[in-house]
């Protein structure tokens, strides 16, 4: 009981309001819809006990030979509690289960939606540590456990509960000796079977939710990087790998095999000692108002209660387990983490409201506000001390074309994802005078697009590829847009839209790639659209050519629609490409507050 209540339950009294408590209490499901399985669990449970206590008064009453009438409520009662166990175990079963299952789907809802607004970046500050193979068992094997929270552990407690206090009490009206006896080993039972699994399978299942992440960990990176593996003949490292994290979660679950079993093995024994102690009591009250089929009754009825009661101390175990998903699902969701980022901005407290969708202004006042503005803004990762990038100041209107320049490492993609709100930043980031923390992460991407270094590609065809970012789009405005970035002659070759494009874009080049993020932004008419490295996983004789294409393209509407394009590049940019250049400097390691910042706001033409 020590590794329960030092682990758990001190745990819970000291944060109450804590975010494991808070997802184990999602996980719970409201009164209404859990205590119908709660009363039929109860209900199947003294079926079982009336079925064993009946059947024993029957038989034994029945070896006397009185009269059938003295046997026939008995008959009946037989009869009845037979039905009713099977019948309120079926309905149990069903009620239970639908109340965890649809608890179940309103919980996976709910931390997806949680997580939402944390990706991509996000999820770096939650579950600290975890590879992406972990945060996937997080999300999923974990959530999954969950459901035994109302199913293997409220329930079955509260059942085991029930059962054994009415069951005491039933056998102290026969015998008030033998209900005594029956509490006590009901007392003993629970006490030593409780310290004994926790003894042998406490450790193990804390652990398996931990072994099992770290399994999917090491096979997602073993799966992921087989190429690279059997290039460099490094597979039979990595398969070691594997098969450790494997014995590991093997050794834990055989563990908690072997702490159940012994659980087991202590309740058969102590409901073995439990109906000789009623035995006991009950041979010396024969013959001074207690008869033989009574008797009977009181020595079998510990058999049929204790084989309720065994599922309390399982139930602790499962807690333990339950527990143990619920604090690495709660590592994964913002709530630890929210200071570092803000799951949806709050409303200003006063002033008038801003537009959901700031979008760039036309009108007399459309040259006097910038499309963005930022001033002394700065940024780092979650989880990072120090910053990747500081005192950033930055005003830009539309049509302007701007390259941020920069060594690797000096903060050009941080920047690239505060102006999509990918990342929270110090300072003022203004989206057509409205302040970018007073709008949701929806509303800022409605307004910045992003093309990264690698876009993501489905293994899908080409036209769903482009339509996830205009799903109204024609195939005729498919068609132009891809004649637009210089892919129509590609796509025709190809065999047309319907061509595929591979896992992750794996028949495509690197160059095809960013003409295809182009084209999805085109299609999606971002105002301000951000390329981050555009050129990183291209040839270099080509990259120029790309790049060129990419910045006329992307800046080549005119009057209102025309769009502010800014690219973050490593190499060198030609200058009649562009009307503004930002560059961020590696900072010197003897200041702590980050990269300086060279701005440029002129033509530099």
């Amino acid at each position: 009981m020590s590794d329960i209540t030092s682990d758990i339950t001190s745990d819970i009294r000291m944060n109450a309001d804590s975010p494991t408590v808070a997802v184990l209490r999602l996980a719970q499901p409201p009164l209404g819809r859990f205590m119908p399985g709660v009363f039929f669990g109860v209900i199947s449970a003294l079926s079982s006990v009336g079925l064993l206590a009946t059947s024993a008064w029957l038989i034994t009453r029945a070896a006397e030979h009185p009269p059938i009438l003295f046997l026939g409520a008995a008959i009946v009662g037989v009869r009845a509690f037979a039905l009713l166990r099977g019948s309120a175990r079926y309905v149990e079963r069903l009620s239970s289960h639908d109340a965890a299952f649809r608890q179940l789907s309103a919980l996976r809802v709910g931390i997806y939606r949680r997580l939402v607004p944390l990706a991509p970046d996000g999820l770096r500050g939650s579950a600290r540590g975890a590879g992406r193979g972990d945060l996937l068992a997080r999300l999923v094997n974990d959530v999954d456990e969950l459901q035994n929270m109302p199913l293997r552990v409220v329930q079955p407690l509260l059942v085991t509960v029930v059962t054994a206090v009415l069951s005491v009490v039933g056998v102290s009206i026969v015998l008030p000796s033998a209900g005594v006896a029956l509490a006590v080993a009901l007392l003993l039972a629970f006490g030593a079977a409780t310290l004994v699994q926790s003894a042998i399978a406490g450790r193990a299942e804390r652990s398996i939710a931990p072994l099992r992440g770290a399994l999917a960990d090491q096979l997602l990176d073993y799966v992921s990087n087989i190429d690279v593996l059997v290039a460099f003949d490094a597979l039979a490292g990595r398969i070691a790998r594997v098969e450790a994290a494997d014995h590991r979660l093997r050794v834990a679950t055989l563990a908690r095999a072997g702490g159940a079993g012994a659980t087991s093995a202590i309740l058969a024994a102590l409901a073995t000692l439990a109906s000789a102690a009623a035995l006991l009591v009950g041979v010396s009250a024969l013959g001074h108002g207690l008869e033989g089929p009574a008797l009977t009754v009181i020595a079998l009825i510990p058999l049929a209660v204790f084989e309720v009661v065994a599922s309390a101390p399982l139930a602790l175990g499962a807690f333990r387990q339950v527990y143990a998903s619920a604090r690495r699902v709660a590592d994964a969701t913002p709530t630890n983490i929210s200071r570092e980022i803000p799951t949806e901005p709050a409303a200003p407290r006063s002033g008038p409201a801003p537009q959901p969708s700031p979008a760039p202004q036309t009108g007399p006042r459309a040259e006097s506000v910038p499309v963005l503005q930022l001033t002394d803004v700065g940024a780092c990762w979650p989880g990072e001390s120090g910053t990747a990038f500081s005192g950033l100041n930055l005003s830009l209107r539309r049509g302007d074309r701007v390259v941020v320049e920069g060594v690797s490492g000096s903060g050009k993609t941080t920047l690239a994802h505060v102006l999509v709100r990918f990342l929270d930043y110090t300072g003022s980031y203004r989206i057509g005078g409205v302040e970018s923390r007073q709008l949701s992460g929806d509303s800022v991407r409605d307004i910045v697009g992003l093309c990264e270094q690698s876009p993501y590609l489905f293994d899908e065809d080409i036209r769903q590829n482009l339509l996830f970012a205009h799903d109204s789009a024609t195939d005729e405005q498919l068609v132009a847009v891809l004649a637009r970035v210089g892919l129509a002659d590609w796509m025709r070759e190809r065999g047309g839209l319907s061509a595929r494009v591979g896992d992750g874009g794996a028949l495509v080049s690197g160059g095809q790639a960013q003409r295809l993020a182009l084209a999805r932004a085109l299609l999606a008419n971002f105002p301000v659209i951000v390329f981050d490295e555009p050129t990183a996983n291209v040839d270099p004789e080509l990259a120029t050519q790309l790049m060129r294409d990419i910045l006329t393209v992307a800046g080549d509407d005119t009057g209102d629609d025309q769009r502010t394009v800014i690219v973050i590049s490593h190499t060198p940019i030609p200058a009649d490409l562009v009307s503004h250049r930002v560059r961020l400097e590696t900072p010197d390691w003897t200041f702590p507050e980050g990269p300086a910042i060279h701005t440029h706001t002129g033509d530099d033409r």
